[in-house]
């Protein structure tokens, strides 16, 4: 005779189906099909990345032989020893799969403008561009995350308003224009800071004249770029901070007895921080690609000046590196927000 299965039965076997759904074994494979899914992504786009960095910079680049013989008359005999000499004579299979081996072995070839080694030169303008990025990103970061918490909080408040208006007003604004305008007012007009480079020539050469020199040329470059890129942070937090208003554990929080200033920096703000995890680590990535423009206005001697005087040149194979290394750096970026959610946010382990 067959046995009827009860209700009882049945909570007892889904009880059990989700104790097992929440043993270490299930969690640490579950992670690891996570791990697996974006990394693969992040691998796909490196290799994406790669590819069309090779036929994108051979396409618009022009034909590097003319830019190295330049206003000065060469036989055709010297124009093939010349393109001998950088490998331009190769089939087209071979020269990406040089440009493949050596991007993997960091071996990124010789710039044709400095006559260098591409790594050399990127090793050696890096500190710059991380410098004024990184302080930048910094600055407009914890400026838009303090600012929005506060404007969300008070919303429609003449705070509120005051301050989103000129957010969008700076973020609208395009980079140089506002270069411009500060180098206008601050240094023309007003002659408190340098313009150009990023050291005097007169600076004596120990540490701390050097540090106090290149600190007095680091304010009007940052103080560019952090009134251009704090809005976005600002908008991000105050909208996230909207969002949490309401909640009943804010309803809670006051009925505690704490005070507003302690449930909007206590309890509130903390749980607006997690939708922007992936804000910053993308704020993280562009650091190393985030100043272009703002180096080119102000001669600051990193990565975007060498990005931006190698599409002038041209020169093809320093563009190609600055573009894998800015696309890699927020891809990586990407990948770690992405794995950061994992453990931060339970409906993404429960799916």
């Amino acid at each position: 005779m067959t046995k009827r299965s009860s209700p009882a039965d049945g909570a007892s076997v889904e009880a059990s189906s989700a104790r097992r759904a929440e043993r270490p074994g299930r969690v640490s494979s579950g992670f690891g099909r996570y791990l697996f899914k974006h990394v693969g992504g992040a691998v796909v786009s490196l290799l994406l990345v790669l590819f069309s960095s090779f036929f994108i910079f051979r396409l618009i680049a022009g034909d590097p032989i003319d830019q190295l013989t330049k206003e000065r008359p060469v036989s055709p005999e010297q124009r093939a020893a010349m393109r001998a000499e950088l490998g331009l004579d190769d089939p087209m299979w071979q020269q990406f799969v040089d440009y493949i081996t050596g991007t993997l072995t960091m071996d990124l070839g010789e710039s044709f403008q400095y006559r260098r080694p591409i790594f050399d030169i990127i090793v050696e303008r890096l500190p710059a561009t991380l410098l004024l990025s990184g302080t930048g990103m910094v600055l407009a970061v914890l400026l838009g995350f303090w600012i929005g918490s506060r404007s969300g909080w008070r919303q429609g408040s003449r705070f509120d308003r005051g301050h989103v208006a000129t957010g969008l007003l700076l973020f609208s604004a395009p980079t140089f224009w506002l270069g411009m305008i500060v180098i206008l007012i601050f240094s023309r007009y007003l002659r408190l800071f340098p313009v150009n480079g990023m050291r005097s020539p007169s600076t004596p050469p120990e540490f701390w004249p050097q540090a106090i020199d290149i600190g007095y040329h680091l304010v009007l470059p940052v103080l560019t770029y952090t009134a251009v890129v704090y809005a976005g942070y600002l908008m991000i937090m105050r909208s996230s901070l909207l969002d949490e208003i309401g909640s009943d554990y804010l309803t809670t929080a006051r009925a505690k007895g704490l005070r507003d200033d302690e449930v909007r920096r206590k309890h509130a703000v903390p749980n607006a921080l997690l939708p922007t995890v992936t804000l910053v680590f993308l704020a993280l990535g562009s650091v190393v690609n985030g100043s272009i423009v703002t180096e080119t206005v102000f001669s600051w001697p990193g990565l975007g000046t060498l990005f931006v005087n190698s599409i002038f040149y041209p020169d093809r194979p320093v563009l190609q590196a600055l573009f894998v290394l800015f696309s890699s750096s927020t891809i990586v970026a990407v990948l770690c927000a992405e794995i950061l959610y994992w453990f931060i946010d339970p409906r993404i382990r429960r799916s």
